[in-house]
């Protein structure tokens, strides 16, 4: 299983978990059964480049992304691609993977969205 985790530097598992997933520099990628980490850049049109996140996390192979919250839109775009999504993680990517691993983090729904994404997502 690869999860994906938004983080704001190229620091593997000891890198901190972005607060707004679609607007960080990098993602971290882990395969929680390989235990290989990778550090991809987000190249989605937030940050100048083309598609959404959930797109580049879908090309990468990803089954869950894990980041402390987000928005309605976002939610939709990921459960569309098959890619399940937990939120509530904080710290490092270390952190966020124990989190996950113990159960820890709720499943986003689209009632569980951050409302402080929802005033953007409606201004995209």
């Amino acid at each position: 299983m690869k999860v994906c985790i938004p983080t704001i530097d190229q620091q593997g598992l000891d890198d901190s978990v972005g607060e707004h997933f679609g607007r960080v520099p990098t993602y971290t990628i882990v395969d929680l059964e390989t235990d290989d980490v990778t550090v991809i850049p987000n190249t989605s049109h937030h940050m100048g480049g083309q598609g959404d996140p959930p797109e580049i996390m879908a090309k990468e192979g990803v089954n869950a992304m894990i980041c402390q919250g987000l928005g309605r839109r976002a939610i939709s775009l990921f459960e569309n691609l098959g890619i399940e999504v937990y939120i509530g993680a904080s710290g490092t990517v270390r952190d966020a993977i124990t989190m996950f691993q113990q159960g820890t983090l709720q499943k986003a729904t689209l009632n569980s969205a951050c409302g402080k994404h929802e005033f953007r997502d409606r201004h995209h």
